[in-house]
């Protein structure tokens, strides 16, 4: 699937049941550039077993950025009150996107 944000257009995964939004990117060793993990129905996220950084995109139910941040192995990140979807890239591929940026699905 592919979504664009800001512009640029990512390639995701989707991780949508409670095992996928779970396992996230634990044991992978890096993202490719321009591609990141859609994390479905999902509050808040973790960033523990990680081996490197990323930059955590918070998203609302209308699919409008609400924040984001860099979280570093063993954190924990953000809790933002709204946060229906989370968009998980590799540290600095956010760097453009801000509040109020809006997410559509490529077709």
């Amino acid at each position: 699937m592919k979504i664009r944000l800001h512009e640029r257009e990512y390639r995701v995964r989707c991780a949508d049941s409670f095992g996928t939004r779970l396992k996230g990117l634990m044991g992978e060793d890096s993202l490719p550039e321009g591609e990141g993990l859609l994390l479905m129905n999902c509050g808040a996220i973790h960033c523990c077993f990680m081996k490197f950084p990323i930059d955590a995109v918070y998203f609302d139910r209308d699919g409008k950025v609400v924040g984001k941040e860099t979280v570093k192995p063993w954190r924990v990140g953000k809790i933002i009150p709204g946060v229906k979807c989370v968009l998980e890239l590799n540290e600095g591929e956010a760097s453009a996107i801000e509040a109020g940026d809006e997410m559509s699905f490529v077709i």
